[in-house]
């Protein structure tokens, strides 16, 4: 399978911090599923440094254990691609916002995904519903009781 052929995905913040250790209620079922993607070759994962800077925030406010953080970071940087917005990117989330949906981590990673032809991997409601009643494009969102059901 060459690179054309994977499901190019980008993930939120959940999927991250469950890399890291920090326990996310229900996330189970979806990481087994996207290891099992992982392990056929059938996907390439990538993250954003926006949530990256959001996950440590989150982390400095817990009690977390150094070595299991420290491996999830090294898993995610040999694992996964950096993918940044484009300028494009950055003034649809901009304007986004200007729209009223108040985190602008996750606006981010939907224009990064529009416009650098991936799909963000999200369970946010709250995102996909704003994104809806914009009347914005969500062939690039993937809900992940899709991917589970797709794919599991």
């Amino acid at each position: 399978m060459n690179s054309s052929d994977k499901l190019r995905l980008l993930l939120d913040s959940t999927y991250l911090l469950s890399i890291l250790g920090v326990e996310v209620e229900g996330v189970e079922v979806v990481m087994k599923v996207l290891k099992k993607l992982y392990e056929l070759g059938a996907v390439e994962y990538y993250y954003s440094l926006l949530s990256m800077l959001e996950i440590l925030g989150k982390l400095s406010k817990l009690n977390y254990v150094y070595e299991r953080v420290a491996r999830g970071l090294r898993s995610i940087e040999e694992t996964f691609k950096a993918v940044y917005p484009t300028a494009e990117g950055y003034m649809k989330a901009l304007e986004l916002r200007t729209r009223g949906f108040k985190d602008f981590i996750d606006l981010f990673l939907y224009a990064t995904a529009l416009t650098r032809d991936l799909f963000l991997l999200t369970r946010d409601e709250q995102l996909v519903e704003f994104l809806r009643k914009q009347n914005e494009d969500l062939s690039c969102v993937i809900y992940e009781k899709e991917l589970v059901e797709r794919y599991g």
